[in-house]
């Protein structure tokens, strides 16, 4: 289950900037609304976000793990069961502590990094954008976004909730075309805190007996 999850969050979860020559139909009520959330997210010094991570099948959620996520810039840490994803600006670091297994990568278009800014951005490129209406999400009237993809990805939709009063997500749904679905329910929402300069380091000297790939 654990290796599944983290397939799932560090895999899954696809929003590349590959650029598609076909033509976009973007919705202009729904851009202004992730244009805002994503200056809002933007301007912190740092953010933090509680949430829960769900997966199933045949569009039904059946499993649902916490997670925490800092971020300060473009740097980031995710942390979801025994896995670990730390961003410092420059390279990737996805650690295992049930396997012992550190992973090391540079970024670059076909990585996956698990940003909310990524989710709210991406549709720039890669997706129709429509404004679907008004949803109640924990019983806050989110505004409701479809995503589909301009170019066939393996998704079939994604479906972004937005709270316009606040500007920010409160959830992100991907439903992929085989019926696979993940989901992140935001429960929890911090900024501006007081954060451990080491925040987004990776310590080596913590993982001496841990396997160690560099990609």
């Amino acid at each position: 289950m654990k290796k599944l999850i983290s397939k799932i969050v560090f895999g899954s979860f696809v929003f590349g900037s590959i650029a598609f020559v076909q033509a976009q139909k973007i919705d202009a009520k729904a851009k202004k609304i992730l244009d805002d959330v994503t200056a809002n997210y933007k301007s912190k010094k740092n953010s933090y976000f509680k949430f829960a991570f769900g997966s199933g099948v045949n569009g039904t959620v059946s499993k649902n793990e916490p997670g925490i996520y800092y971020t300060a810039g473009d740097k980031y840490k995710l942390k979801i069961m025994e896995t670990e994803q730390i961003f410092d600006g420059s390279k990737i670091y996805n650690i295992n502590t049930e396997d012992k297994e550190v992973t090391v990568a540079k970024p670059n278009e076909s990585s996956t990094m698990f940003s909310p800014i990524n989710y709210l951005t991406s549709y720039r490129k890669d997706y129709n954008v429509t404004y679907s209406g008004k949803k109640t999400v924990d019983g806050v009237s989110a505004d409701f976004i479809t995503l589909t993809p301009v170019k066939a990805n393996g998704l079939k939709s994604i479906y972004i909730y937005i709270d316009g009063a606040k500007k920010q997500m409160l959830k992100l749904e991907q439903h992929g075309n085989n019926k696979d679905i993940a989901v992140i329910s935001i429960k929890e929402y911090k900024e501006n805190q007081q954060l451990d300069p080491n925040m987004f380091v990776f310590d080596k000297n913590k993982f001496k007996n841990y396997l160690v790939t560099e990609l």
